[in-house]
């Protein structure tokens, strides 16, 4: 018993080692838009498509990525995942054209955090612990990567201003190579559940067949909507609005520092109370943030206060979906249908991100996007509402799908 604990926590240790690294990497990829695009004479909509493709080959290939790490462990997926990650990385320092940026930015990097971030990571960690224990097991892993996230901000804008762009780039290659050595001695050991070894094409047409689970997809396509959107053109947003660039860092450092105490609480409340009406609230109060935020006069102080007030609610759905998966369907097969879950928010990070980035070349502001965000929010809190975290009923030979 102390030595199935002692393994569990050196593999909660890791696994928030690899996604602080691959989250806090990321976090920073809005920095480099502005320099970029005026480099090389580009409207945003270049490096804003090349960033939607990232998440959009993020999602897409995520189901598959999960899969692997069910049936092989995660360890060999996060060492493939890190290695495409410092590739994109690397390729993107030397990238002059918007197909090098396409192929860097988007697809390597995009392949590269399908291994290395949550559905790989969370799959494992569900894996490791109790079910009592998981929500708040999940939510620690999810607040590691948001340390990752206001840890490297600030790094990543040092490394610009020091060694211009490119170079900052390939600096940010050798810390993401640390993840190799970190996920290989990640211990993920997939085994089938006490029910039998339930098959994937079981375990995909009893989630089909669910339709909580796809109101869950539904809910997270917002939130992949409403945070890759803020991440990468918040930074322009205020610099457009005449607050420095150092401004915009400082909010989405807010955004990684109080996120820490975001997820953590998220995953501490996930395991007291019901995790879809949590949700529910919690998209419903980032709708007021963000129509306060937008309404009120533009100042440093009140982007702030926007960065810490976005910052609780950022990654706090995270361990609460995944969290439902788990609950609803266990775990032989958490990271695949966590990776389709996770494919609705890329589907909408994609949306997010690209869709600022065009109606900003053609109407020269981002007034709309915020306003699709907010309408979002309430659609979200309602989709939520109807969801339940009861876990089907299997018997030992066949899966059932509830009705």
């Amino acid at each position: 018993m102390a030595i199935a604990r002692q393994n569990a926590l050196l593999l909660i240790l890791l696994a928030s080692l690899v996604i602080s690294t691959a989250m806090g990497l990321r976090h920073g990829f809005g920095l480099f838009l502005e320099p970029m695009s005026s480099d090389f004479g580009w409207g945003r909509g270049v490096f804003a498509f090349a960033l939607a493709l990232q998440n959009l080959v993020w999602g897409l290939s995520q189901p598959f990525t999960g899969a692997l790490a069910d049936r092989f462990g995660a360890a060999k997926i996060i060492v493939v995942g890190a290695v495409l990650y410092v590739a994109g990385l690397c390729f993107m320092s030397l990238s002059t054209s918007a197909l090098g940026m396409t192929l860097s930015a988007g697809l390597l990097i995009g392949l590269g955090l399908s291994g290395t971030t949550f559905s790989v990571i969370l799959g494992a960690v569900g894996r490791a612990v109790a079910p009592e224990k998981r929500s708040m097991a999940m939510g620690i892993v999810s607040a590691a990567g948001s340390f990752g996230q206001f840890a490297m901000l600030p790094g990543t804008l040092g490394l610009i201003e020091w060694l211009g762009w490119s170079a900052a780039l390939l600096a940010m290659g050798v810390i993401a190579a640390l993840m190799v050595p970190l996920g290989a001695m990640l211990k993920d050991r997939p085994s089938p559940n006490a029910l039998g070894d339930l098959s994937l094409r079981d375990a995909l047409n009893e989630a089909a067949g669910q339709k909580g689970f796809w109101l869950l997809c539904l809910g997270f396509f917002v939130c992949g909507f409403q945070v890759v959107f803020i991440a990468v053109h918040l930074p322009g947003y205020l610099f457009d609005n005449g607050l420095a660039i150092q401004v915009g860092t400082t909010v989405l450092a807010l955004v990684g520092l109080f996120n820490i105490l975001g997820t953590y609480t998220a995953g501490w409340m996930g395991g007291i109370w019901s995790k879809p009406r949590l949700l529910s609230w919690l998209y419903l109060i980032r709708g007021v943030v963000i129509a306060v935020f937008i309404m009120l006069p533009l100042s440093a102080t009140s982007a702030y206060i926007f960065g810490i007030a976005m910052g609780l609610l950022w990654l706090s759905t995270v361990p609460l979906t995944n969290g439902i998966v788990a609950s609803v369907f266990g775990v032989r097969h958490l990271s695949m249908l966590g990776g389709i879950v996770f494919l609705f928010h890329q589907l909408g990070s994609f949306m997010g991100v690209w869709l600022g980035g065009y109606l900003y070349d053609i109407t020269g502001h981002y007034d709309t996007v915020w306003k699709i965000a907010i309408v979002l929010s309430l659609v979200a809190a309602g989709l939520h509402w109807f969801i339940s975290e009861k876990p089907l009923a299997r018997n030992a030979t066949a899966p059932q799908v509830a009705s």
